[in-house]
């Protein structure tokens, strides 16, 4: 599989010589200062594929492009949507002109990957990302104060998301607001309450079946226009898979896989596979998801949670946690040898390590959370260690 680094471009704390360091080849990135809606121009995509390649001693690639962003809009299925797929399709058509040819997306409303702390504690001094359903209750039903939240959350949590609250300083209460607004990862803004009822209140009434309909949609839409280009487009399952806030989450599950899957056949439509992400519902089976739909994917993001009783859960090192790694990245691994048996020319699944614990002297400088240097070499070293195994013992094509 290829070794892959998310970067965040030039405003990235971790250079593109630490990410050859880290042993890495290929770069997933993206224009994150572009919004969602906006057309990536050739130029601009040029400028920043020439920077990550243009140190032929480094060897580096722009392998992934993670993520073209999906406007509000198509999600709510709101007012002309024409304008917002033609962008899209145009970002597409500008990037495969450049040679990229896998592109990351998610469907994800209003917020992306949502966690309420970015630094809980971890043996020997490190740091991970946690999400709390008790500090999340709390958000939820007292801070944010939405209208139905204490139904959806339960009387065992809501009182205790009651207690959290009130022993909980302004500091602490804010801190919590900013975790949870912060925006996707690669942005440089989020929301404060209001903007963010504001932002939730377009979704009133659309529900989960709505959501599903405006991905078909979406996808009927831009896919006929990838496969024309010779991109793979790569959804990326919902980050935790369950509803939040009100809001319906469509990719969570095996099942809603073959859904999307179905809505539009297609090379061209095809599976980010995130063990962080579909592990954080204790009732998948991430291993057996990805063996069902191997063909589809197109890229990995290998990382592994611990879930707990009540909801909450944090991210574990990549080892651990309740994913099956080895097993995992012997299904990945087993798919990359029969495309390449079958003779596909692009064979290889490109991976990486995603998220991380802060260790080491990643605790002294500030990176996108979730996205330390130290932490995500050591993932992606254990990561690269069990790869050589497995395709020894198995003769696997690496």
């Amino acid at each position: 599989m290829e070794q892959t680094w998310r970067w965040f471009g030039p405003r990235d704390p971790i250079s593109l010589a630490h990410v050859r360091q880290a042993g890495a080849t290929g770069i997933v990135t993206a224009l994150h200062e572009r919004r969602a809606g906006e057309v990536w121009s050739l130029d601009e995509i040029k400028a920043r594929k020439a920077l990550i390649e243009g140190d032929g001693a480094l060897g580096l690639r722009w392998s992934v492009v993670e993520s073209v962003p999906v406007a509000e809009e198509i999600k709510i299925g709101e007012g002309d949507l024409s304008p917002f797929f033609d962008a899209y399709r145009g970002s597409l058509r500008n990037l495969a002109a450049a040679g990229l040819r896998t592109v990351c997306y998610n469907f994800m409303p209003v917020l992306d990957w949502t966690r309420t702390d970015l630094a809980s504690p971890v043996v020997g001094g490190g740091r991970a990302l946690r999400f709390d359903a008790v500090a999340f209750a709390a958000f939820d039903c007292f801070l944010l104060a939405r209208p139905g939240a204490e139904e959806e959350h339960g009387e065992a949590l809501v009182a205790r998301a009651r207690a959290w609250f009130d022993a909980a300083s302004e500091g602490e209460r804010a801190k919590l607001v900013a975790t949870v607004a912060a925006g996707l990862p690669g942005s440089f803004e989020g929301y404060d309450l209001d903007a963010l009822r504001r932002a939730l209140a377009r979704y009133r009434g659309l529900g989960r079946e709505g959501l599903r309909n405006n991905l078909a949609r979406f996808l009927k839409a831009v896919v006929p226009a990838a496969e024309e280009y010779g991109i793979r487009l790569v959804i990326h399952p919902d980050d935790p898979p369950r509803p939040l806030m009100g809001l319906p989450r469509v990719v969570g599950s095996a099942e809603d896989v073959a859904f999307l899957l179905g809505a539009c056949p297609s090379p061209a439509n095809g599976l980010t596979l995130c063990a962080g992400s579909f592990g954080a519902d204790p009732k998948n089976d991430v291993v057996a998801i990805a063996r069902r739909f191997a063909a589809h994917i197109g890229f990995a993001h290998l990382r592994n949670v611990r879930n707990e009783p009540d909801g909450s859960f944090a991210e574990a090192a990549h080892l651990d946690g309740d994913t099956d790694m080895v097993a995992l990245v012997e299904a990945l691994l087993a798919e990359q040898t029969r495309r390449r048996d079958a003779g596909e020319a692009d064979w290889r699944i490109p991976f990486r390590p995603d998220h991380g614990h802060e260790l080491l002297d990643d605790l002294t400088r500030k990176t996108q959370p979730g996205y330390p240097a130290v932490g995500r070499l050591r993932g992606l070293a254990e990561i690269r260690g069990v790869m050589r195994a497995v395709a020894s013992l198995r003769g696997h094509a690496l």
